[in-house]
């Protein structure tokens, strides 16, 4: 095979196309591939064929170059001008050529016409970005579970568009905010990474701030003996910007693991719940016996006694505790006694461990003059007697229920009379 004079100038077509020649997250190995698959899909259309074609891959200085073999045939016997030259104008390339070798030229730019090029662009930035994307989606893929920080590019109503350090563009949906979060465009923020998926061709990368995952990231970024594996994160539960119970153990008995989680004089756990819009954070040491677990989660009330029931596959536990302790148990919209059940996979029910509460009376028996609603409003904050409602009072009552001030008075009205 030979190469005329005219023809060792051989051109470079990726300078043609500059513009693809830098792609943040694609190797030069893999846009070479791209644009021989393009430039051949260019030549099958224009030819009908490429089994003559060489492509000259140079990856180091990312070039690509193209060139078409035909074979020197007698003038009277040529047939096939994409195949074959006739001998008359393969000497006029180079005068040594003889009958029966194969001459290589250069496909140049000028080769294909104005529509041709266009095409062969939009093809060649379709695939790039294709293959841009699906690496966007590799990278964050593997990422899942990590801590990042982000601006914030656009605020929609269901969701945040932000851009990491690379421009790339991820998710905080409205259900992945904490309540009190509120961003403007510019504004950097941090989450944690919890899914990564393609939608229509383009990756969606979504991070959450109310996931448990982002509060143990946190702790590991704050707790230096935590991100050591010193002390372990055995669970987390929280109610995103109001309350979080987090259950954490120690393999080295030197170590307290509620003390270093905490810091001196809180500094550690201070920048946390700032981060968490000032989240009511308790820090429990775990512990594989249920009644002094149990006792801990219910922090910060203080327990009188605890009776462990196991029926049928349910752990429950039923916790007594002085009156003036209900109320701490409960905690603000029934987050604390929730939270304690959640950590502790047991339902716990609290009673008033007081002897004034041996005359109460169930709140179901007042089902034919109180709603059930009003009834199960009640119960969810773990008011089920009547003398449980009629002590926390009126102010309490409205607080922690969704229930009007006239409604809780009327309640409690009716309650009393019973004790009347």
């Amino acid at each position: 095979m030979k190469k005329g004079k005219i023809q060792e100038a051989g051109i470079n077509l990726v300078e043609s196309f500059s513009e693809f020649k830098e792609f943040k997250n694609i190797d030069k190995t893999t846009l070479m591939s791209i644009l021989e698959e393009v430039f051949r899909s260019m030549i099958l259309k224009k030819y009908g064929t490429d089994e003559n074609i060489d492509f000259v891959i140079n990856i180091d200085r990312g070039a690509l170059e193209i060139w078409r073999n035909r074979k020197i045939v007698e003038d009277d016997e040529f047939e096939d001008e994409i195949l074959e030259i006739p001998y008359s104008e393969a000497i006029k390339i180079e005068p040594d050529f003889e009958l029966g070798e194969e001459i290589s030229e250069p496909i140049q730019m000028d080769d294909f016409d104005r529509r041709s090029i266009l095409s062969l662009r939009h093809n060649l930035a379709t695939k790039i970005q294709s293959i841009e994307k699906e690496e966007v989606f590799k990278f964050y893929k593997d990422r899942i579970g990590d801590l990042l920080t982000v601006e914030v590019y656009q605020v929609l109503k269901r969701e945040i568009i932000v851009q990491d350090d690379d421009g790339n563009e991820l998710i905080l949906p409205k259900s992945e905010q904490i309540p009190a979060d509120h961003y403007r465009k510019g504004d950097s923020l941090r989450a944690v990474i919890i899914n990564a998926e393609m939608r229509n061709g383009s990756p969606a990368i979504i991070i959450s701030r109310t996931s448990s995952l982002f509060l143990e990231k946190l702790f590991e970024t704050e707790v230096p003996e935590i991100f050591d594996g010193l002390i372990t994160i055995k669970k987390i539960v929280r109610v995103p910007g109001e309350r979080a119970k987090v259950a954490v153990e120690s393999y080295d008995d030197r170590i307290d693991p509620v003390g270093a989680c905490v810091g001196m004089k809180g500094s550690r756990i201070h920048g946390i719940v700032r981060e968490l819009r000032n989240e009511n954070i308790d820090v429990i040491n775990y512990t594989t016996n249920p009644s002094l677990y149990i006792s801990r989660s219910l922090s910060p009330a203080k327990i009188s006694s605890i009776n462990i029931i196991s029926s049928e596959g349910v752990l429950k536990a039923d916790v007594y505790l002085k009156p003036e302790q209900v109320s701490l148990a409960i905690g603000k919209n029934g987050y604390n006694i929730k939270l304690a059940s959640k950590l502790t996979e047991y339902e716990i029910d609290v009673y008033r461990d007081t002897d004034e509460d041996v005359d109460d009376v169930d709140l179901d028996e007042f089902g034919d003059e109180i709603e059930s609603w009003i009834i199960d409003e009640l119960k969810q904050i773990g008011c089920d007697t009547a003398k449980s409602v009629i002590n926390l009072g009126v102010e309490d009552l409205v607080n922690r229920t969704d229930l009007e001030e006239e409604t809780i008075i009327e309640v409690i009205r009716v309650l009393k009379e019973e004790f009347e």
